[in-house]
């Protein structure tokens, strides 16, 4: 007979620079536009593969695994349990809920050897709804939510800053499986208050934004945005206390004014005036106000042509008229028009509506015809919500170097509907009325969706009720960034010399540096480095024979450990100096008192 099997004890030991895997770099890399991404690569944390892909060295690895450890501390709080699905995953779910077509060029598709539709999966909605339509039957079996933390991928045309917009990204994605609408809203508010723990933790300041659900769908959509410089969203808020990404700011309009009594309208001859501009330099010479003051662009009515192209290919040019003084911001213009590309109209979609004068553009054509009117050159004609029944602007008369003054809605010309495209402003009022609002840049580190639903009616979600009937499940869906966070923590903690991370995700709790030649450093940081050990700090130890001071120093800095200990001409009277980099203080410590200022 054999005896009891012996349990092995894995000895807990530093971690030596003699032989890690790394390599860093003084240089920055040429493509690298913000600091993280040239702090990332050059301290031996991330290598570039191709545009917007990058391969993960044992540092970096070390960071992404404790920012995902706190997310997967948090979702347990949360009640989320963890799976993990593959990221190819074949085209029919994704057709059955229209997404194949939806995301357009920015999914990966490809085909297997028999010619099958496969993908890289953007995200993973319909594989979670599929495996639990697989499992569960019952009401009994709900709330449930689950999480995975999975690479995705998408096909972005411009890949740029580094981690911050890749084509393969790591991601925390969640989604809640309820019965009722009340169910939901009790899941997704568990998951809201998760993210803010898991941003609190991080030490990320974070506003939290109503946002546009886009091809994800749903009833409400939140962003959790760090307000930050080099962010690619723009939010508003008020004092108050509204906040809303940029695309989901609604425009309140305002009441509409009296018809009556208001001028007739005139047609102006108006040369050499295309643009907004040089009209109003020439209403002001030609066309003076009655009531004293001068004309200015918000009395103008831009019209906007844009070229509109559905899913199935369809083309269809629309105006829209906006006050003058304001542009249409195309990601406002991208939600007005869900599941479609927009672009301006080119010489081309004029060339085939030649009642469609550039320069020169008004909602009327041949003088009583109106855009939104049945005939041959009916075309889908849209206004802002700033542009009310009674409101009188100057605008195009559709005849070239022609305008029209004095032109009021509802009584010279109507509209097909409204479209809130115009670009947003400071000053401009928060639509629940609590005053004023700001814009400001801000990086999107979360999202939480409640998708209804969308997913359950298109795959077949269906569980038998406390009644016994066939109910469909109501989903939620919360997204964070875990790469993209990293790229972040980057962005807000480093120096001009290098990385300094937050304690809760540096690699290492101390950078334990050895320098000169003498073997007594060496040894004394030899036993420093075992006495750190057995208090279970994880060490760094650089103990390089052969590597100058200067170097280890500037490697130190770098790799952004934010305690550094280093043994060098003061160990023979028993002293290490050590460094806090994020306070930026050195301090001269007793090589025996250094266990101490660290904990387990």
């Amino acid at each position: 007979m054999s005896g009891p099997v012996a349990r092995t004890t894995i000895e807990i030991v530093s971690t030596r620079l003699s032989n890690y895997f790394l390599k860093t770099l003084r240089e920055d890399p040429a493509d690298a536009e913000v600091a993280s991404h040239k702090l990332l690569v050059r301290a031996g944390y991330i290598r570039r593969q191709a545009p917007g892909i990058f391969a993960w060295l044992p540092l970096g690895l070390r960071v992404k695994a404790k920012l995902e450890q706190i997310i997967r501390e948090e979702m347990a709080a949360a009640g989320a349990l963890e799976v993990h699905f593959p990221a190819v995953l074949p085209r029919e779910p994704y057709e059955a809920t229209g997404r194949w077509e939806e995301y357009g060029d920015n999914m990966f598709r490809l085909k297997d050897r028999h010619g099958a539709d496969y993908l890289l999966a953007p995200t993973h909605e319909e594989a979670f709804t599929l495996m639990v339509k697989d499992i569960v039957s019952s009401y009994k079996d709900l709330p449930l939510q689950l999480f995975q933390i999975q690479d995705k991928y998408r096909d972005e045309a411009r890949p740029r800053a580094g981690l911050l917009r890749g084509r393969e990204f790591t991601m925390k994605d969640a989604y809640s499986f309820d019965v009722s609408d009340a169910g939901l809203d009790e899941s997704y508010q568990k998951q809201r208050d998760a993210y803010e723990r898991i941003f609190t933790r991080l030490g990320l300041e974070y506003v939290i934004v109503s946002a546009d659900a886009g091809a994800m769908g749903g009833s409400r959509s939140e962003e959790f945005l760090l307000p930050i410089g080099i962010g690619e969203d723009t939010f508003v808020r008020s004092a108050g206390g509204y906040a809303a990404n940029v695309e989901a700011y609604v425009t309140p309009a305002p009441e509409a004014q009296p018809i009556e009594g208001q001028p007739e309208a005139l047609v102006f001859d108006s040369p050499d005036t295309p643009t907004i501009d040089t009209l109003v330099t020439h209403l002001n010479a030609v066309l003076p106000r009655s009531d004293g003051r001068d004309w200015d662009a918000a009395d103008t009515l831009k019209n906007v042509v844009l070229a509109v192209t559905d899913l199935d290919g369809a083309r269809e040019i629309v105006v829209i008229g906006i006050p003058g003084d304001r542009d249409a911001d195309m990601k406002r213009v991208e939600v007005a028009f869900p599941n479609c590309e927009v672009e301006p109209a080119t010489p081309e979609d004029f060339a085939k509506h030649p009642a469609l004068v550039k320069g020169y553009i008004g909602p009327s054509l041949g003088g009583d015809a109106v855009l939104g009117l049945e005939g041959a050159s009916k075309l889908r004609y849209l206004l802002d919500p700033r542009v009310v029944p009674g409101t009188a602007w100057v605008t195009g008369a559709n005849e070239h170097e022609k305008h029209v003054a004095h032109l009021v809605v509802g009584r010279d010309f109507t509209a097909d509907g409204v479209a809130d495209v115009a670009n947003v402003r400071d000053g401009d009022p928060a639509p629940d009325g609590s005053g004023p609002i700001e814009t400001a840049r801000g990086m999107e580190i979360g999202h939480v969706f409640q998708l209804g639903r969308k997913y359950a009616e298109a795959l077949g979600l269906k569980v038998l009720d406390e009644n016994g009937k066939l109910v469909t499940v109501t989903m939620g869906s919360y997204g964070i960034g875990v790469t993209r966070i990293m790229a972040i923590l980057a962005e807000l903690h480093h120096d001009d010399r290098g990385l300094v991370w937050p304690a809760a995700v540096a690699p290492f709790d101390v950078h334990l540096v050895a320098t000169g030649k003498d073997p007594a450093v060496f040894e004394a940081a030899e036993g420093l480095a075992a006495r750190l050990d057995a208090a279970g700090v994880d060490v760094l130890f650089d103990d390089r024979p052969k590597v100058s001071p200067g170097v280890k120093f500037g490697d130190a800095e770098l790799l952004g450990v934010p305690r550094v200990v280093v043994i060098g001409r003061d160990a023979a009277e028993g002293f290490a100096e050590v460094w806090d980099r994020a306070a930026g203080a050195k301090d001269r410590v007793a090589i025996a008192d250094v266990p101490g200022l660290f904990s387990a």
